[in-house]
């Protein structure tokens, strides 16, 4: 079988502010035709490493190649080949949507038209509305508009439908699928783990500015060792709930208390369940709430950090 090709290789990347290292002697591969998530709590080097690749931040040390060129000798090329969409991206409040989209366009020497590229988002009914008029969603739905008016290659996002309602977000996962069917490359950061699990082939979770896992949404959920988590409410400031004695029940890999809550990660629901429920009689506990659920990238994420993403 053939090696996949990368169209973005990344070795012993560094860059350092003031007073925090950004990203800390990280290596990536990012395989032509895939969608390569980035996740990482607030502060762990995601954007950093995204603008470095980018062109838009010079790294301090390491090597970036992208398209099998480098932007120290070919910046002018590759521009023509990448989009991007930054997460906070600022366009003139008094340009109107296909003024903003055929201002991107007049950047590059081919893609489609700007009308197709303001279709290719929904956005027709705003095509001549000002910029500053248009709602938070409607605002990234046009960054994503001038991403891709270039037609290009490899396409940055990142967090590209954070502020989109939860329709907007289905439209615009259903474009970067097709996007990808198209054989082009997609590095994408995001706060949704339902959107890391659909769109994403492969992650590599970041903190510290570190790669601290790496692989498919499957194999990552597969190496904490779990199967599923049980969260519940149970006890009262009359009736406290011993914590500590949930950890002996059988196929328990960890408990978490947060915020009145309890979670356990179990390998086996229908032993963990009857066992917790046995667990809470024996001390005299009423239980108020339970649920269960698979394991998720959430739960991997938690692992590793001991963070949730949306955590700020």
């Amino acid at each position: 079988m053939e090696a996949p090709k990368a169209a973005l290789r990344v070795r012993q990347l560094r860059k350092s502010y003031k007073d925090v290292v950004a990203v800390d002697g990280i290596d990536l591969d990012v395989w032509a035709g895939e969608c390569f998530g980035l996740l990482g709590p607030n502060g762990a080097g995601k954007t950093t490493t995204m603008e470095i690749c980018e062109g838009l931040t010079s790294p301090d040390s390491g090597e970036v190649e992208m398209l099998g060129m480098r932007w120290e000798t070919d910046a002018g090329r590759l521009r023509q080949r990448l989009g991007i969409q930054l997460q906070d991206t600022q366009l003139s409040e008094k340009l109107s949507v296909l003024e903003t989209v055929r201002l991107f366009r007049s950047f590059y020497e081919a893609g489609p038209e700007p009308t197709e590229a303001i279709g290719l988002v929904q956005l027709e009914e705003k095509a001549n509305s000002r910029v500053g008029n248009l709602s938070g969603g409607q605002k990234q739905r046009l960054a994503m508009a001038c991403a891709l008016v270039g037609d290009p290659e490899f396409l940055f996002l990142d967090e590209p439908t954070t502020g989109l309602d939860p329709q907007a977000r289905r439209q615009l996962w259903d474009l970067i699928e097709e996007f990808k069917a198209s054989g082009r490359t997609i590095l994408l950061t995001t706060h949704y783990m339902d959107e890391a699990e659909r769109l994403c082939d492969r992650i590599a979770i970041m903190d510290h500015g570190k790669v601290i896992a790496l692989g498919t949404p499957r194999e990552l959920i597969g190496s904490i060792g779990v199967e599923h988590v049980v969260e519940f409410r149970a006890g009262s400031a009359a009736q406290p709930l011993a914590v500590g004695a949930l950890g002996a029940i059988e196929g328990v890999h960890e408990v978490r208390q947060e915020n009145g809550s309890v979670e356990m990660q179990v390998t086996e629901l229908h032993r963990a369940v009857p066992a917790l429920l046995a667990e809470l009689t024996r001390q005299g506990v009423p239980l108020t709430e339970l649920r269960t659920h698979s394991a998720t990238l959430e739960d991997v994420f938690v692992t590793l950090t001991g963070r949730h993403l949306r955590d700020e």
